[in-house]
């Protein structure tokens, strides 16, 4: 097929030498199959900001640092270069996310690098060599939907210890080959520490994965690992190791309207008998 002008300077460069076709357009990127010497791979062309239908991408964003001041003061300012800047901070986001994910033992593509805006990463086959279907179109028995679900959930836990979320996790954003998921789709990664959503994305992501998985295996519906591992998690006490249950007991903070009301008259009146010992104490005296 023709070549893409964002991977051009990749061919003239050497990094990709053909460009076979291209395996999806989505909100953020368009990917392509591609061959790299005697190996076939994607190359990830990102879409300028403009052209960009990521919704709420501030939300994602929040909480991501420049180590550059310079940088930072000018992304803060939204000059031309700070938009240059955050874009290219938006880019080789999912470059980091994958290679610290990959360290925590989570199954992500391997990434070769991000090139002006091009992600070449490993391509997901299936046994057949063939591109490895998307979630949303496999079909399974409710035993293997337990065993898969059970394994994402494995990874979901190894990616918020490492301080990652991924926070547009869905049947969409994991592939299945033959070892089981792999989770892609990385840029809009966010930092669990340092971002007021972390929490409500996390849950929805696993919200998401329990639904998909539910409708082969309707026993995981009840369960609320995202609550149980956030739970953890802000006592420090998620490790990669912890066995989670999927059971969660949320601390009932509502107050008893009349048991409030109760003890403010008690308070009121020990205060008034205390009161009137003392005014009889002074007659007294």
């Amino acid at each position: 097929m023709k070549i893409p002008s964002r991977i051009q300077p990749l061919v003239e460069d050497g990094l990709v030498d053909e460009v076979i076709c291209q395996l999806m357009s989505g909100k953020e990127a368009t990917v392509y199959m591609v061959r790299s010497g005697a190996e076939i791979i994607c190359a990830k062309v990102y879409k300028e900001a403009i052209k960009r239908s990521f919704k709420k991408a501030a939300q994602y964003q929040e909480g991501r640092k420049s180590r550059n001041s310079r940088r930072a003061r000018a992304m803060e300012k939204g000059s031309k270069y700070g938009r240059d800047q955050q874009e290219q901070a938006w880019q080789n986001a999912e470059v980091d996310a994958l290679k610290r994910l990959a360290d925590a033992g989570v199954r992500v593509p391997e990434a070769y690098g991000c090139y002006d805006g091009v992600l070449l990463m490993e391509l997901i086959t299936d046994d057949d060599g063939d591109v490895a279907p998307r979630l949303n179109d496999v079909v399974m028995s409710a035993e293997q939907a337990i065993e898969d679900f059970e394994e994402v959930i494995i990874y979901i836990l190894r990616m918020l210890c490492a301080g990652i979320i991924h926070g547009d996790l869905s049947e969409f954003n994991v592939l299945v080959d033959a070892y089981g998921p792999v989770i892609i789709d990385l840029p809009q990664a966010v930092d669990a520490s340092a971002n007021n959503n972390a929490k409500a994305m996390l849950i929805r992501d696993v919200e998401n994965i329990t639904t998909y998985y539910g409708q082969f295996a309707p026993q995981l519906l009840g369960s609320r690992y995202a609550e149980e591992m956030w739970a953890l998690y802000e006592k420090s006490e998620l490790t990669p190791e912890t066995e989670l249950t999927g059971i969660f007991a949320e601390q009932n903070k509502t107050a008893n309207v009349s048991s409030v009301i109760e003890e403010i008259k008690a308070a009121f009146a020990e205060n008034e008998a205390n009161l009137e010992r003392i005014r009889e104490a002074n007659e007294m005296g």
